[in-house]
């Protein structure tokens, strides 16, 4: 046990010392359809470490509500690991792909709950504001989706929907 323990201790010190940043970001988006009378609220947080000027290992949270005239209403939540790799960067622009998997299920007003996920790459690019400020967005997606989020789009393909792009705030500490 005594062996085990310093192990851990061992890879978690390697791993804190060649880590560059750790870093929290997300967004958050209101909707409101008048015409089909349907309001969308969504909030998804993320976080993530930087191993070193190249890789970045994450994760984001996504909450989904979407309500209607009191006869609709769903809700989804997806977890979305990744792994992001920083191909290209120079004072303040950086391009990424972050390449990793969702899960997600999804709860329609009296209806039994789906389960769906995705697995691909989104390309993004960060804009440094600051030293701990960045403006981050996401745009498109390639890889296979299965009923993720609720959304039936499930099949294998490339996508630059309004669902695939995502704009948001990085802090960095």
């Amino acid at each position: 046990m005594k062996k085990v323990l310093m192990t851990l201790m061992v890879m978690f010190a390697v791993v804190t010392a060649y880590a560059q940043e750790m870093y929290v970001a997300g967004g958050i988006s209101l909707w409101s359809n008048h015409d089909a009378e349907v309001t969308n609220f969504s909030i998804s947080p993320e976080f993530g470490y930087g191993l070193n000027e190249k890789w970045s290992v994450g994760g984001q949270l996504i909450l989904d509500l979407t309500g209607g005239d009191g006869t609709r209403g769903t809700t989804a939540f997806a977890i979305a690991p990744y792994a992001r790799y920083s191909y290209y960067e120079n004072g303040i622009v950086r391009l990424f792909l972050d390449m990793g998997l969702g899960l997600s299920v999804n709860k329609v007003k009296h209806s039994d709950a789906d389960a769906g996920f995705e697995l691909g790459v989104k390309p993004g690019i960060a804009i440094k504001l600051n030293d701990h400020f960045s403006f981050v967005s996401k745009i498109g997606f390639a890889g296979f989706r299965q009923d993720y989020r609720g959304n039936d789009n499930s099949g294998f393909g490339v996508g630059v929907s309004g669902e695939d792009i995502s704009i948001g705030i990085e802090y960095a500490f």
